[in-house]
């Protein structure tokens, strides 16, 4: 795969296209090959003539040791550069199933393309983590618990092409996704902009997907989010046990953690409130048994109910109850989340850090993802994971939802 070099020992030419500058692609290429102690050579370097025009760029990276090369070509195959006249992707066989070959290609959540026999096939459900299974001309990403014995997965790095997303220079609606944690004094800004993403996404025929955390409850979020599903802007609820459960509390009793939702006061014996909700709801058999009865008559889960909207609970080891429609077996919960996931076109986190990370790892690269939490942490972890699609938006839920069904003038 390598050739020798004079002065270090081995080397690869390599390939990029696209927005390279713009993008800060091509410094990161050039940062990387230093990085892993290697040098480069520009062989060749064609710049976009306009804002629409790909770059184009021919580089030649030596490296000191087969270690190091592999540490730096595996990291510039996540920035977009492919080997020359590599072949096709070599394949080879599970030998068990949810057992890969120990040399297997684990996918980003970037567009991935993999050679087979000549032709370039894309990756279908690109997710990051993931192997790639070839099998009658089709390219497929699949879990590692989905892999089966004599499946032909892809190993190596030969024959695949990454195509990072670049900075989309003509669309303003998404010119505030920096990977930057945005302050208090720009969730207006922020509000507006995800709005423009929202209303882009519906022209696109694409979903827009919520993942939320109970803190929507807990900051007054019921109300505006419950607007958000009415009017037809939020197409899937991804959650927990907690959200649906506050949300009854509210509805049901008018407090949030016993907390009464109008004043803020504690009510008296308010601590046993959620688990007066969660009865409620198993005598009635469940949340739309509830709506149907006429007992639940508000909230978050009566208007996904009436609006036919899907929810997904996903359960964890402290939910109290949990509620009949929350689903304990993990594999089947990251399955339902997944299946609602796809034809996304934005998705929105809101307040529900171990949600947000999970959805942002099952997401490809092209998919927005606005974080909105009050704690930076939070996006700046959903961004640190890889999901470079992710922007942060540091404020109080419950204000942005506000300001967000107003601005898309939800009723």
């Amino acid at each position: 795969m390598s050739k020798q070099s004079k002065d270090l020992p081995l080397s690869e030419v390599v390939e990029a296209q696209g927005h390279l500058i713009d993008s800060h692609i091509m410094e990161r290429i050039f940062d990387s090959v230093v990085e892993y102690g290697g040098r480069f050579e520009v062989e060749n370097f064609k710049i976009g003539r306009t804002n629409s025009d790909p770059s184009s760029l021919r580089l030649r990276v030596e490296a000191p040791s087969q270690e190091q090369m592999e540490h730096m070509m595996t990291q510039l195959l996540g920035l977009g550069c492919a080997p020359i006249d590599s072949g096709d992707a070599e394949l080879k066989a599970a030998d068990k199933d949810r057992c890969a070959p120990e040399d297997f290609y684990s996918t980003t959540n970037q567009r991935t393309l993999v050679r087979h026999r000549g032709q370039w096939l894309e990756a279908q459900n690109q997710r990051m983590d993931a192997m790639v299974v070839v099998r009658d001309g089709v390219a497929q990403c699949r879990r590692l618990r989905d892999i089966k014995a004599g499946d032909p997965v892809v190993t190596g790095m030969k024959g695949i092409r990454v195509i990072p997303e670049a900075k989309e220079r003509d669309r303003m609606a998404f010119a505030f996704m920096s990977n930057e944690i945005s302050s208090e004094r720009q969730v207006e800004t922020a509000v507006a902009q995800t709005a423009a993403l929202m209303r882009q996404a519906r022209e696109d025929g694409r979903k827009i997907v919520a993942v939320a955390g109970p803190v929507v409850v807990h900051t007054g979020g019921c109300e505006p989010m419950s607007k958000l599903i009415r009017s037809k802007w939020i197409d899937a609820v991804l959650a927990g046990n907690a959200l649906a459960v506050h949300d009854i509390e509210s509805a049901l009793l008018g407090t949030s953690l016993g907390v009464r939702t109008q004043d803020g006061r504690l009510e008296e014996h308010g601590h046993r409130n959620h688990m007066r909700a969660i009865n409620a709801i198993n005598h009635a058999g469940g949340i739309a048994q509830a709506v149907e009865a006429g007992i639940l008559t508000k909230g978050v889960m009566y208007e996904c109910v009436k609006a036919r909207v899907p929810f997904v609970l996903a359960g964890s080891i402290r939910d109290d109850g949990p509620l009949p429609e929350v689903i304990t077996d993990m594999n089947q919960a990251q399955d339902a989340y997944a299946a609602q996931l796809r034809e996304a076109g934005v998705v929105l986190c809101l307040s529900s850090m171990l949600h947000s990370i999970a959805v942002g790892n099952m997401l490809p690269a092209w998919v927005k993802i606005v974080c909105v939490d009050i704690n930076p942490a939070v996006p700046t972890k959903v961004s640190d994971r890889g999901t470079g699609q992710a922007v942060g938006v540091v404020t109080d839920v419950g204000l942005f939802l506000d300001l967000l069904a107003g601005k898309l003038n939800a009723k």
